[in-house]
């Protein structure tokens, strides 16, 4: 096998293990991000930029503080050396609101993955406006007017 080779079967190794991570994700989730994610990890999400593993875990605790049932659907992983691109489906329930109806947000993930494997840098991308806020009680209401104002 040749030195390429054995990268790409590296790679694919770890992408599958941070696909796994996300679609089995659970509260005890973040106790395994310092095995996932480089110490000086860049995050970058619609609400935070951080940087550091203590911060990233901050975010993943507070997911459960905020929705029931989380749960990530990885629709797709494609990958190209160090570089790997996830597109998901987010199902959740809110707390705050009506518990009983499921909430979805589409989205995209673009991960750079450091020489050992773990992850160095993290972008999540998708729209909090159409995503989340036109879900909620009277600011969806609001969001989907100026939607329509702006069409």
């Amino acid at each position: 096998m040749t030195a390429g080779n054995e990268d790409v079967v590296t790679r694919s190794a770890e992408l599958a293990r941070l696909v796994e991570f996300f679609e089995s994700i659970d509260a005890a989730a973040a106790a395994r991000i310092d095995a996932l994610y480089m110490p000086d990890a860049y995050f970058k999400d619609p609400f935070n930029e951080i940087t550091g593993t203590a911060e990233i875990r901050r975010i993943f605790e507070h997911m459960f503080v905020q929705v029931a049932e989380p749960r990530f659907i990885v629709t797709m992983a494609l990958q190209s050396g160090s570089e790997a691109f996830l597109a998901w489906d987010f199902r959740f329930r809110m707390r705050r609101f009506d518990t009983r109806t499921v909430q979805l947000i589409r989205g995209a993930t673009h991960v750079r993955f450091a020489a050992d494997g773990r992850v160095a840098w993290h972008r999540d991308y998708w729209d909090a406006a159409e995503e989340l806020y036109e879900k909620l009680p009277l600011l969806g209401t609001l969001m989907r007017w100026l939607k329509r104002q702006a069409g």
